[in-house]
């Protein structure tokens, strides 16, 4: 198990570094940062926003070995020194990007002005589930998982009214490397925080999709609850007529549920 490597694409305008917040986005499995390219568009007035690959996805280059959904925090937070050294940021994520939110929280909540943990939960899935998928992906290649992953990925009709977008995010999963995929995998597969979500303190809201099969509001509401009864402050929210990718799902609505709460909750 090792750290692996990240790379970063700015998501807003270029500028001089620190005039604005920082506010750092992560992805969900099987997606690049084009998941963020409309609500980072809808943000990128106010905050310098940042979006990360995973490894083996989009920009990043491929794992040679397996790694921890903790691993992928101190990642970010290292790829964020990269770029301003010790600077505070806002984070949000989805799915297993949203599970390093809460690990960033865990473990580095010092460094956070506030959370977004979006269609995600302290525990996906099952070991069993995610250790089956990364055989089958490394036999077989990503393009294996693309049909289920377009049945759990959008609400019904999202992919009819919004053809592009979700055509680039289904590329996004043919081009992953199959094995950094497979680690991607057995990462979510050890991911339990459930017992650890007392000791997030960072301002924390919890999205979900409320068509979501895979992470539904119940997950977003124990992210939650486990917050708020170790004295943390946080806020489940439900999105309706949304499935697994929220950002691109509802661009409009998600980026104006982080920017109030940024502004009213960040620290």
């Amino acid at each position: 198990m090792a750290k692996p490597t990240i790379k970063a694409v700015l998501l807003s305008p270029q500028r001089e570094p620190g005039v604005k917040p920082l506010l750092v986005v992560g992805p969900s499995l099987g997606t690049s940062t084009v998941l963020w390219t409309e609500a980072a568009a809808l943000l990128g007035d106010e905050y310098d926003v940042i979006g990360w690959d995973l490894p083996g996805h989009g920009i990043s280059p491929a794992a040679t070995e397996g790694f921890s959904v903790a691993e992928l925090a101190d990642a970010v937070v290292e790829l964020v020194d990269s770029v301003s050294p010790g600077a505070a940021f806002h984070y949000a994520g989805v799915s297993l990007g949203g599970a390093t939110g809460l690990q960033l929280g865990i473990k580095h909540g010092d460094r956070l002005r506030s959370l977004s943990v979006q269609c995600s939960g302290a525990k996906l899935g099952t070991p069993e589930g995610w250790l089956e998928r990364a055989e089958t992906v490394r036999a077989q290649g990503t393009p294996v998982m693309i049909q289920g992953s377009a049945q759990r990925w959008f609400a019904p009709g999202f992919m009819d009214r919004r053809p592009e977008t979700s055509s680039r995010l289904l590329h996004s999963l043919r081009d992953a490397e199959r094995f950094s995929y497979a680690f991607c995998c057995e990462a979510l597969a050890a991911f339990d925080v459930r017992g650890q979500l007392g000791g997030i303190t960072v301002p924390t809201q919890a999205l979900a999709g409320v068509e979501d099969t895979v992470a539904p509001p119940s997950f977003a509401e124990e992210v939650a609850e486990g917050i708020n009864a170790g004295g943390g402050s946080a806020v489940a929210v439900a999105l309706d007529g949304v499935a697994h990718l929220a950002p691109a799902e509802a661009p409009a609505a998600v980026a104006g549920l982080m920017r109030t709460f940024m502004k009213e909750n960040g620290r």
